[in-house]
């Protein structure tokens, strides 16, 4: 699984990737607590806990499985967000060729596989399959729990759907015979049927089965438009997808003055210049609907504004732009001249605009 998260705390690096935790999960932990409170003792609470962080440190040790293997064919990978539905590793770009896609998918389930049989070995090659109830409600025997555990991630993960591991074997070996995109647009359709199978399960008492059924439907989704999106694009500038007419900020400007402008014109994001031209940051409609109510219409935009932008020539490709801008770390790409001054900008929006008219088009 592999898509960003934001908003997420670092809790360290290893070998140049950043482990995130999303905040999100410490919920799925106060759940578990309070689940384990409830039908049992503090000392079920702290056991039930305990259960989930051996369990998603496993998970954490999948992704760098994922991980080292792309290392070899040259994708670097920033970080790992841990969520409560699994952990996600964000790459700079996926493999596309087969062989490659196919080694850096199972590198991950072979992890689970290996960890399971060490386990299983200092057990003794005895598991007792009716300890194993439900993430939520583990019983005693943490090893036991684990060893299992890793036998189901990876059986689950190479179900031949996106965004499972599996999934991705499948469209491997799919593009062989259909191609890139139409392969992932199939992976992807199974995904969803997927999750729509975990959702319906889940309604019948498992509310655990929706959230994930969800994530799933999403992220089986994101991928089949993420890799249109990529097809579309190939061959295209930034130039034919920017917005080059546009009002900017001054880096003086206040709330004030960026609510005026956002009454008077139909932009959402203001990118704020400095004297020469350059692009300094960019102020999002959200940013200034939440200054207004909290600090006010004095607020300098400086203080609320997104910054570090990237920036990219009008004559670069538009193809790593759609990476940049789904990742969701930044509102905006600056387009800028040789003398960086700023010529124009791409959104997420805008962007999905371009793509929508490019499909009529067709």
């Amino acid at each position: 699984m592999r898509v960003p998260a934001n908003g997420s705390i670092k809790l360290f690096d290893v070998a140049g990737t950043a482990v995130r935790v999303h905040p999100t999960f410490f919920l799925l932990l106060i759940w578990i607590g309070v689940v384990h409170l409830i039908k049992g003792s503090t000392w079920d609470a702290l056991t039930g806990i305990a259960f989930v962080i051996v369990l998603f440190a496993c998970v954490v040790l999948h992704e760098f499985g994922h991980i080292m293997m792309a290392r070899r064919f040259g994708i670097a990978t920033p970080d790992i967000t841990l969520l409560p539905i699994g952990g996600v590793a964000s790459m700079e770009r996926l493999p596309e060729k087969p062989r490659e896609e196919i080694l850096v998918a199972l590198a991950g389930p072979a992890v689970n596989l290996v960890i399971a049989t060490v386990l299983i070995f200092l057990l003794g090659n005895q598991l007792d399959l009716d300890k194993f109830a439900q993430i939520e409600a583990p019983k005693p025997g943490l090893l036991e729990q684990i060893a299992i555990a890793n036998l189901v991630l990876f059986v689950f993960n190479l179900i031949p759907a996106f965004p499972m591991d599996g999934g991705r074997v499948l469209r491997a070996i799919l593009t062989l015979k259909v191609g890139y995109t139409r392969a992932t647009r199939i992976a992807a359709t199974f995904g969803q049927a997927l999750a729509v199978l975990l959702g319906v399960v889940g309604l019948l008492g498992n509310p655990f089965l929706v959230l994930i059924a969800i994530f799933i439907f999403l992220a089986a989704s994101g991928e089949a438009n993420y890799v249109e999106m990529k097809d579309q694009a190939r061959g295209h500038s930034v130039r034919d997808a920017m917005i080059a007419s546009f009002e900017v900020l001054p880096t003086d400007a206040n709330v004030d003055a960026a609510a005026a402008l956002l009454l008077r014109t139909s932009q959402q994001d203001f990118p704020v210049v400095d004297g020469s031209g350059a692009l300094r940051g960019v102020l999002t409609r959200e940013a200034l609907i939440t200054a207004l109510s909290t600090t006010g219409g004095k607020t300098p935009v400086l203080n609320i504004m997104a910054k570090d932008i990237p920036t990219v020539s009008e004559d670069s490709a538009l193809e790593p732009i759609i990476k940049i801008l789904m990742r969701g770390d930044t509102p905006a790409v600056g387009v800028v001249d040789q003398q960086g001054r700023l010529r124009g900008y791409v959104n997420e929006q805008n962007l999905a605009e371009y793509f929508w008219i490019r499909s009529a088009q067709t």
